[in-house]
């Protein structure tokens, strides 16, 4: 039997190394995986676009996980849909695999109304709205 050149797995190991181990084994990799993005974001895709782009949630999926992005206007949300490619690659690269699938870009969200302490119920004069 051939002994391992600089140990085996009874010497001590580094904080980080057991970490990653225990991660790893209990299945936990991928979340921290989705903070370390959400956290990474400006690193990830650039100052400029970090600041018209933000991660909205990483949802499971039975396919998969899915990375959800809103933009602050259906322009940027165009961009970053032809974007998804590198921006995929660059996650990759950065965080490893496996910690997102695909990405879905949604645009603004619409605006709130704030109806008041007096309020009709129903849509009122606002019913063909959107």
């Amino acid at each position: 039997m051939r002994q391992p050149q600089y140990g085996d797995d009874r010497d001590p190991q580094t904080v980080d190394k057991v970490m990653q181990g225990w991660l790893r084994d209990h299945g936990y990799e991928s979340q921290v995986g989705s903070g370390s993005l959400i956290a990474r974001w400006p690193e990830i895709v650039g100052d400029a676009l970090a600041d018209h782009v933000v991660p909205d949630s990483v949802r499971e999926t039975d396919d998969g996980r899915e990375l959800w992005l809103r933009a602050d206007s259906t322009a940027w949300a165009t961009q970053v849909r032809l974007l998804i490619p590198q921006i995929l690659g660059r996650i990759a690269t950065l965080l490893g695999s496996g910690v997102v699938d695909r990405i879905k870009v949604t645009g603004p969200a619409p605006p709130k109304r704030n109806p008041g302490p007096r309020r009709v119920p129903g849509r009122g004069p606002r019913d063909t709205y959107g």
